[in-house]
């Protein structure tokens, strides 16, 4: 950018305020010290605390390097080269969200928008643009469960582990359909279109949202009724980092057994692993909803030889005697026996999807909000919608052995996803998908060799899998964060074109009512990020900075 350029825009920000900018370079300091003094000069301005909420890393280094790492979940965007916020600004009061949007944009700086940090391509703390602010919601993580209306309204900060504690110091006849990792935000999981394993008895986790505070581009705070249902509808789903600043969710608990079911079982190629699993995809998308088995298929070395296996776990909501009765009419192929299974409460049943022993654990461990291990990690999507054929699936386990590292996590679909429509939330992988996909490969040495390699892995295997998963757009899912599928590129018509791209991998058919959306409540786009959801083609009256791929 020329100096005339940049001292014009200055001037215009300059303008329209009430103080002086003084960005000059628009290094951390000026920007500290500009931002500062914004967010003083907003309502209410009688509190002043918000030196104490603010980190940069030119006045509070080592504050600043805390509070950035402390929810850092994927070790790849966590060196010496990863991009860094110039600021970080930690809201404890809804007025201190309020402030930083409309300081935001006064200063003409990006906003990123972190709950949990589990973004898999860490868009939530990183940018490709050069100076950008993280909001760190993890001080807004108030849950109130009401078990007389079965609701529960849960602050984006706060973590499905702290939602499923609360739940569970109210009622033990209650749960909610969410993910099986206790550490991610609520705020990015319900947004994105979040599951877990009562996916087919209870659909996603969106299907249970009920109302949302969120405050928009203009800094109001507006819930499901001043919000209208067109926004109301793409923030469950749609990813809300392009809409605005989630607040709170309110959702609808569901009715849980007192006593659930849950088993693992491993099979190795040698032990028919190719088999079952050609069997489990045709049998378990049809399978009683109550029942819930993930497969993992990973390369894995036997008396010092390489082979595949498979890991067959489920979550069933009921006793382990239905079940084998289930399992014995449907998939009597796996084995299963009496001793394979555990009975546990439902909160036990999380402890034991979280790889938690459930019998040494005090499910207190679900308020500790880093009871995870962090890794370097890489992930990829698909959707499977045909049968994939025996021989298709000794390829894949083939396949598996040769790269050595990467595998595949297969989630069954049915039951309630087949009967809500496509266009229910911007969420589309409904009816018709037998199973999705996860590509995972994590690893802990930091090696770039290793990185170079891995990342070589997900792709070749990705391109691998073409012939057997969903085509025309090839589908993916928001919450397992992609950039290989595409990036936001330019502005306007340009904007538009690169968004589709992902877009519609993401969000099939409800991209272009997305898109709609946007453009309505966000027309100069000042919430976006690599993946966000543009605005139509001459209707931004912002000129955001080209974006491009993150390294």
């Amino acid at each position: 950018m020329s100096p005339i350029m940049l001292f014009s825009i200055i001037f215009f920000l300059c303008s329209f305020s009430c103080f002086p900018l003084n960005i000059g370079a628009a290094d951390s300091k000026s920007i500290y010290e500009s931002f500062l003094q914004c967010l003083t000069l907003q309502p209410p301005q009688h509190v002043p605390t918000f030196s104490a909420i603010v980190y940069s890393s030119a006045f509070n280094s080592t504050s600043y390097t805390t509070v950035l790492q402390e929810y850092i979940k994927n070790r790849r965007f966590n060196s010496t080269s990863t991009p860094k916020p110039v600021l970080i600004i930690t809201p404890t009061k809804e007025s201190h969200v309020q402030a930083t949007i409309i300081c935001a944009k006064k200063l003409g700086v990006q906003i990123k928008i972190r709950s949990g940090g589990h973004d898999y391509e860490g868009i939530s703390y990183i940018s490709s643009e050069k100076d950008f602010i993280v909001l760190d919601m993890f001080n807004f993580r108030d849950v109130n469960v009401n078990i007389a209306t079965e609701t529960a309204v849960v602050e984006a900060g706060a973590q499905l582990g702290e939602l499923y504690y609360r739940i569970w110091e109210k009622s033990r006849v209650h749960g909610f359909p969410a993910g099986v990792c206790p550490t991610v935000g609520v705020g990015g999981h319900l947004s994105g279109g979040g599951y877990g394993t009562m996916l087919r008895k209870y659909g996603l986790s969106v299907d249970h949202v009920i109302d949302a505070r969120i405050v928009d581009a203009k800094g109001r705070i507006l819930n499901r009724k001043t919000m209208g249902e067109d926004l109301f509808w793409a923030i469950r789903g749609g990813g809300g980092g392009s809409f605005g600043v989630i607040l709170s969710y309110t959702v609808k608990l569901v009715p849980v057994p007192a006593v659930n079911t849950v088993f693992r079982i491993t099979k190795t190629v040698a032990e028919n692993a190719t088999d079952l699993v050609y069997k489990w995809q045709l049998a378990v998308p049809h399978i009683d909803d109550r029942l819930f088995i993930r497969v993992l298929l990973q390369p894995v070395t036997v008396n010092k030889l390489k082979t595949g296996r498979a890991s067959f776990v489920a979550h069933f909501l009921g006793d382990s005697d239905a079940l084998l009765a289930i399992m014995n009419k449907n998939f009597p192929e796996l084995g299963l026996k009496k001793e394979d299974c555990l009975e546990v409460s439902w909160v036990q049943s999380v402890l034991y999807w979280s790889n938690f022993d459930v019998n040494t654990t005090a499910v207190e461990i679900l308020l500790n909000r880093h009871s995870d291990n962090v890794n370097f990690l890489k992930r990829k999507s698909d959707y499977v919608q045909t049968p994939i054929p025996k021989s298709g699936m000794k390829s894949i386990f083939n396949k598996l052995v040769e790269l050595g590292k990467i595998g595949l996590v297969f989630n069954p679909y049915g039951g309630k996803m087949n009967e809500l429509p496509a266009d229910a939330t911007p969420f589309p992988h409904r009816a018709g998908n037998l199973f999705k996909i996860q590509y995972s490969v994590n690893w802990n040495d930091n090696d770039p060799e290793l990185e170079k390699n891995y990342l070589n892995q997900s792709k070749v295997l990705y391109k691998f899998m073409t012939k057997y998963v969903s085509k025309n757009p090839r589908g993916a899912f928001l919450n397992y964060r992609d950039l290989d599928i595409g990036v936001m590129a330019g502005t306007g018509k340009n904007g538009y074109n690169s968004g589709k791209v992902y877009g519609e991998k993401y969000f099939m058919g409800n991209f272009n009512r997305l898109v709609m959306v946007k453009t309505a409540v966000d027309p100069d786009n000042f919430f976006r990020n690599e993946q966000s959801i543009p605005t139509l083609p001459g209707k931004s009256t912002g000129k955001p900075r080209k974006m491009t791929t993150l390294t």
